[in-house]
């Protein structure tokens, strides 16, 4: 995966909030499509699961966030070793040359 491509995947709390707020559609901004129609389909779980999630809004967008902060931090893992090794070997043929 491109790094910019998951930098444009992490949420912001405000955005859930208006989800939640005007469509109550947060779910399905964070990508749990299944969630979004259970929520949909039991209005808000009765109204009870609607005030939970009034409060849980920020630790599932942090959830969401640090996923793909971490897949982020393998990436640039993973490149830092590339252009290692890519160094290594540059220098392993400059000294044999």
């Amino acid at each position: 995966m491109n790094k910019h491509y998951l930098l444009s995947k992490i949420k912001s709390t405000g955005t859930a909030y208006l989800c939640w707020f005007f469509i109550g559609c947060h779910y399905a901004y964070l990508g749990k499509w299944g969630l979004q129609l259970l929520y949909w389909f039991t209005l808000g779980g009765f109204g009870i699961w609607m005030i939970v999630d009034l409060f849980h809004i920020p630790s599932k967008v942090n959830t969401h966030n640090m996923l793909i902060t971490n897949q982020i931090a393998e990436l640039e893992k993973n490149e830092k070793e590339e252009m290692h090794s890519r160094n290594m070997a540059m220098i392993a043929a400059s000294k044999s040359n």
